[in-house]
């Protein structure tokens, strides 16, 4: 028999990677989406290809822009004809105090974050109802606990948990739909809005006073793919409790 078949977006590095790895040791074939990071996703996938030979693919767009989204979309229905799991991992993350944002930043923060899972969620569709396939979605604690200077990715957070249980009801049985909230499991790349001080109260806030890993958020993933079939419309907080102190 066939794999399963995973499309994780944003699959070339942090996160997204130790999503693809996992998965893919879980039995996996994976379609490995990137949008810039075309080095590390080729690495990425000549490793999981030469663990189990033709099981990773590369899809390149830009998940902001419509036509990027209609044009993955259609090259992936010519190829698969069922999709198992989609798991929405791209995201956008950036600073906007209110004084100062920008309607560009804002819809930068919206696309990456909620206007873009929308819309490839409703292309992949005629791949994932024949398959009775799954939908994680990656979200935040955030979406619902403020984080100062950052509204606009906390609001395009929030949309996406709220879509996360719209899907559940419009799209069963046939698809279920989740989300994980990971609470601080990597830094950001750049030092803007998390400086020491910054990462060392939400440590201290952390009941497990210490960082996620990575493959906290793959097994999750795992975890709604493959084990909880009776699970639907949930967004479950993998965080250490971090929000239960915020």
């Amino acid at each position: 028999m066939s794999a399963p078949l995973a499309l994780v977006t944003g699959g070339a590095q942090r996160i997204g990677a130790a999503i693809c790895r996992h998965l893919h040791q879980r039995g996996f074939d994976i379609a490995l989406h990137y949008r810039r990071s075309e080095a590390p996703a080729r690495q990425l996938a000549d490793a999981l290809n030469a663990a189990r030979a033709d099981s990773c693919t590369l899809w390149q767009a830009d998940l902001e822009q419509a036509e990027d989204i209609g044009r993955l979309g259609k090259q992936f229905l010519h190829r698969h004809s069922t999709l198992d799991l989609l798991v929405n991992n791209a995201s956008g993350f950036a600073p906007t105090p209110i004084a100062g944002a920008t309607e560009a930043q804002f819809d930068a923060l919206l696309g990456s974050n909620l206007k873009g899972p929308y819309f490839l969620i409703q292309a992949l569709l005629p791949a994932l109802q024949p398959a009775r396939g799954s939908i994680v979605n990656l979200v935040d604690i955030h979406a619902e606990r403020p984080l100062r200077h950052f509204s606009a990715y906390c609001a395009a957070k929030a949309g996406l948990a709220a879509l996360t249980r719209n899907l559940a009801v419009e799209l069963g049985p046939r698809v279920r739909v989740n989300g994980i909230a990971p609470g601080a499991i990597l830094w950001p790349e750049d030092e803007e809005g998390y400086d020491t001080a910054a990462r060392e109260r939400i440590l201290a806030a952390t009941p497990l006073e210490r960082l996620g890993d990575p493959q906290d958020i793959a097994r999750t993933v795992a975890f709604f793919a493959l084990e909880a079939h009776f699970v639907t419309g949930q967004v479950l907080a993998v965080d250490g409790g971090l929000s239960l102190s915020i």
